[in-house]
């Protein structure tokens, strides 16, 4: 009886079923939304664990795959630089193992645990704001990865670039944990980069910035997509900068035409503060 009582608990903890019943106005209790908060954060938890061990078997493809830009760095420098990878420290073989897995776990988790705060979100948004948040759900996923995609295509020619300053008579060596923080960094960069214009767009929905407004600082998104490119990019070289800034603008391009249709369609011609010109004060 004890055995069938506990199963039944762990499996009331993990569905989170409200206490309480839901109202006619489809309210439901703080505890009630606790309770489902937290059902859905040890789900998630138990995926990340099952997707961690699974990922500790495939460890040393996963390192190839991680070396793999600095590799192809080193051949094109072929013997005018000295670097190898290292490992610093009893411990630093076993922590990197953990991290590499444990952030390889969270991204292949990351369909899951996203859609479980989709789901807990949904309840609390309009009808019109669940269809296009079903939109941005479908669409944001893919340009992440994207971006991504594109920023470990360039990373070979930033660490070439990077590991290119080393003098001839010196050898660098490259510790590997803080090489992978580098990686990753350089990637959430290049996919979170991705995900501006989708962003331009929600702002176009909301009615805060209009397609009009966009096409007048068409000249300063330029000019700050550069800026922002030449920044985040790992090297100095000017091909890792335009292969992140012209995606990106090619992406704010599509944002802007995006935003000129739903302006159309939603009979909006101008921003709410053009009514005003910029030397006259508004009734607030």
């Amino acid at each position: 009886m004890s055995v069938g009582r506990t199963i039944g608990g762990i499996v009331e903890l993990l569905r989170g079923t409200p206490h309480h019943p839901v109202g006619a106005d489809g309210r439901m209790a703080l505890s009630d939304h606790l309770r489902e908060l937290r059902a859905r954060l040890i789900r998630s938890v138990l995926i990340w664990i099952v997707l961690f061990i699974v990922a500790l078997f495939f460890y040393n493809r996963l390192l190839d795959v991680i070396a793999h830009p600095y590799e192809v760095a080193m051949d094109h420098l072929g013997e005018k630089v000295s670097s190898e990878l290292v490992f610093t420290g009893v411990t630093a073989p076993l922590a990197i193992q953990l991290k590499l897995c444990g952030v390889t776990a969270l991204i292949a988790a990351s369909p899951w645990w996203l859609m479980e705060i989709w789901r807990f979100l949904l309840p609390g948004l309009h009808k019109s704001e669940r269809k296009w948040s079903r939109i941005f759900a479908a669409i944001a996923g893919p340009l992440f990865l994207l971006g991504v995609a594109v920023g470990y295509w360039v990373l070979p020619k930033g660490i070439q670039v990077l590991v290119g300053f080393t003098p001839l008579k010196a050898t660098n060596l490259v510790e590997f944990g803080d090489f992978f923080s580098f990686i990753v960094r350089m990637l959430l960069v290049f996919g979170i980069a991705f995900e501006i214009p989708l962003f331009v767009i929600l702002l176009n929905l909301a009615g805060i910035v209009s397609g009009r407004r966009l096409a007048k600082s068409r000249p300063w998104i330029v000019m700050g997509t550069m800026i922002f490119a030449a920044v985040a990019t790992p090297s100095t070289d000017p091909f890792s900068m335009l292969m992140l800034a012209i995606p990106m603008l090619v992406l704010f391009g599509i944002a802007e035409v995006i935003a000129h249709l739903v302006d159309r369609t939603k009979g909006r011609r101008k921003d709410a503060t053009d009514q005003w010109a910029d030397d006259e004060l508004s009734p607030l």
